[in-house]
């Protein structure tokens, strides 16, 4: 079940391979996404220090979050993959030029989770293409329906 997307990251980047992480959250960041009160859309990944960090993700928090702590809705949370994805990851960041991507926050056996793609940057020309694409996909469907 889907919790946020990031829809831009489609528009803007070829996602040439996808992963489903964790994320380590505290307790209040918790309750806020299951409320929905989650945003991808600024969102972007790193690689620092042979871990893997999403950062801008905005997690608003509830009116009812404890008193005794100040929530920052933004703050840098770790990611949890496997050691043998990180390396493949770090690998491709750094040598193939690609970058790291939140798509798609969801549930997956009561756990919340994020699935994170490897992109390449798309160039004006093919975000232009891909809406012709897109466009001829709907008109195709259009006549068909018709007929």
């Amino acid at each position: 079940m889907s919790i946020a997307q990031n829809k831009k990251a489609f528009h803007d980047y070829f996602i040439e391979q996808t992963f489903e992480a964790g994320i380590a959250l505290e307790g209040w960041e918790v309750k806020a996404i299951r409320a929905g009160r989650v945003q991808l859309k600024e969102a972007y990944v790193i690689v620092r220090n042979g871990e893997i960090f999403l950062i801008g993700c905005h997690i608003s928090p509830l009116l009812s979050a404890s008193t005794h702590l100040q929530p920052d809705p933004v703050r840098t949370r770790k990611l949890l993959l496997h050691a043998e994805e990180i390396n493949r990851l770090i690998g491709s960041v750094e040598r193939a030029g690609y970058t790291l991507l939140p798509l798609e926050m969801h549930y997956t056996r009561g756990r919340i989770k994020l699935q994170i793609g490897l992109a390449k940057g798309k160039k004006q020309h093919d975000k232009r293409q891909a809406e012709k694409e897109r466009d001829w996909q709907r008109e195709k469907q259009r006549l068909l329906k018709v007929k």
